[in-house]
């Protein structure tokens, strides 16, 4: 039995779960094809530090902000995913929406051609941000970032309110416990699916495209089986 585990883990919404489970099986297929013992399911679970920092792990998706913080330590990038299919994205370069309650008239803001971030300083300035964790890149990090490429800083907002995802930034927002968050652009996508209430938001701005999460596997990981992840992923 394999002692291998897998894990996508970072738009595993629970309405995309049986898509999140086919796309496993079908490189879950391939890698046995190359002689890798991957496992028959994907873990779940929520502990993603030990999760990340596993020498079993196979496969998983990551954040950079974590790898920035540490994570690099126990793991090796061995793919990039492609992000041309959501406004926002390029090639492996994705980008956040800033999302505020609709007010009136405006409209949302379609993402800047050139990849460059489009701050709304005036509408966020004395706001309440909602933002998942302090080491997500998208939720977060990029925002500050941006906000200090404009002479600007963490302390435009009033407060702050931490909501552990992406999907629960939004409806802290929406919900008016909270007036702005970021969202990758791939996760905005998706609440314009399936979360209830997304028509009463709209985008009024977007971060500078970055590098989108990274899919990784343990330090410890032979090099056969690297190349083999590699050609799975690229395929």
């Amino acid at each position: 039995m394999s002692e291998w585990i897998a894990a996508l883990p970072m738009y595993d919404w629970p309405e995309c779960r049986q898509d999140t489970d086919a796309l496993w099986q079908g490189w879950r297929d391939a890698l046995r094809g190359c002689g890798v013992d991957a496992p028959q399911a994907l873990t779940r679970s929520g502990d993603l530090q030990a999760l990340w920092q596993s020498p079993n792990l196979l496969l998983a998706q990551t954040c950079w902000g974590p790898m920035e913080a540490g994570l690099a330590e126990h793991v090796r990038v061995v793919g990039q995913p492609d992000y041309s299919a959501y406004e926002g994205g390029e090639g492996t370069l994705y980008s956040s929406a800033l999302v505020m309650r609709r007010d009136g008239g405006r409209i949302c803001l379609a993402a800047p051609p050139d990849g460059r971030a489009l701050l709304p300083l005036d509408l966020m300035r004395g706001k309440r941000l909602a933002y998942n964790e302090m080491l997500s890149r998208s939720g977060f990090l990029a925002l500050i970032q941006d906000l200090k490429e404009a002479g600007e800083g963490i302390d435009i907002f009033a407060e702050k309110l931490s909501t552990g995802g992406h999907r629960a930034s939004l409806e802290a927002v929406h919900d008016g416990r909270a007036d702005v968050c970021a969202v990758d652009c791939r996760s905005w996508a998706m609440a314009q699916r399936f979360v209830p209430g997304v028509d009463g938001l709209h985008v009024v701005g977007w971060t500078a495209r970055r590098l989108g999460l990274p899919y990784v596997t343990s330090r410890k990981t032979d090099e056969e089986t690297i190349a083999s992840l590699r050609a799975v992923l690229f395929s």
